[in-house]
């Protein structure tokens, strides 16, 4: 009966084998100890105390003699292969992070609200892009609280979200105006503005808890000393279009960019809803870093 090998014998090693694998690699396509020291630019010598070392460690020899050459044994050809495979994936990892931190050539995560990705979003990476063409994007829509979840864990780089959270690194983009979206032949529809007190009576079409409209909506409202009463919710800001449009609520929402069947009158006073790029902790990515900066000067040269 064979003795039970020693298991803390078996994978001691493997810290050790981790600096020699360039070499086992180097063997495996030119079986020339001279050159596989030169390709990982340490001397022959060191070379073959290494290859000794990782047979006596092995209880086998990784190469044998073959005239002015070594050949690797079955046991080399195998370590060699996994050296193989898994420089390959420490360089394609090496490559990724260096890509990561190059300003031209990194990943930006940016989220943002549905309603933003019509003409906002495209803008700003249309106009990024035109001077940093390799950098790439990963877009993700979602609700405001999502989005700030996700960014507290990593998920984005940036959110571009309204209003802006306190206590939080952002910068305002800009503002939207919001007005009261009404049915068509709605009694307040002749009127010039309307005060959001008016509202009390009305049933509300809104967005769901979490997002920023929501939130706008409810304070505007209880700002004016009543609670707004949900006929319906949902999660994109043309569909309560739809249902404000069809006689089925009143709704707070930005102005339309197109025609959509329902009447829009100004809030007296006036409100809007801030639009606000929003990032987490001090350091930021270089590529990240620059996408930022770009739409921070895009507010400057609006002023």
């Amino acid at each position: 009966m064979r003795p039970m090998q020693n298991w803390s014998v078996i994978h001691a090693p493997v810290d050790d084998l981790a600096p020699k694998l360039a070499v086992l690699r180097a063997l495996a396509r030119d079986e020339h100890v001279t050159r596989a020291a030169e390709e990982v630019g340490v001397p022959q010598p060191t070379v073959s105390r290494w290859l000794a070392a990782i047979g006596e460690q092995l209880g086998a020899p990784v190469v044998v003699r073959s005239g002015r050459r070594v050949r690797l044994t079955r046991a080399g050809r195998l370590l060699a292969d996994s050296a193989d495979r898994a420089l390959a994936v420490l360089e394609a990892g090496h490559r990724a992070a260096a890509e990561e931190v190059d300003p031209e050539r990194g990943q930006v995560a940016l989220g943002f609200l549905h309603l933003l990705g019509r003409a906002l979003v495209p803008e700003l990476v249309r106009g990024f892009r035109a001077s940093h063409p390799h950098v790439r994007f990963r877009l993700v829509q979602d609700s405001r609280q999502v989005l700030l979840d996700h960014l507290a864990d990593g998920v984005v780089d940036l959110a571009l979200v309204a209003p802006p959270p306190p206590d939080s690194e952002h910068a305002v983009l800009g503002e939207q105006e919001l007005v009261l979206v009404l049915p068509p032949g709605h009694p307040l529809a002749d009127r010039d503005a309307v005060r959001v007190a008016d509202l009390a009576d009305e049933d509300f079409v809104g967005l769901e808890h979490g997002y920023g409209l929501r939130q706008i909506t409810d304070e505007l409202c209880a700002a004016a000393g009543f609670a707004p009463r949900l006929a319906f919710e949902g999660q994109e800001v043309e569909t309560l279009r739809g249902l404000v449009a069809a006689g089925l609520g009143v709704a707070l929402l930005p102005r339309a960019e197109h025609g959509s069947g329902a009447v829009e009158l100004p809030l007296r006073p006036r409100a809007h809803r801030r639009i606000a790029l929003v990032w987490a902790g001090e350091y930021l990515p270089p590529a990240v870093r620059a996408f930022r900066d770009h739409a921070l000067a895009g507010v400057e040269e609006r002023r």
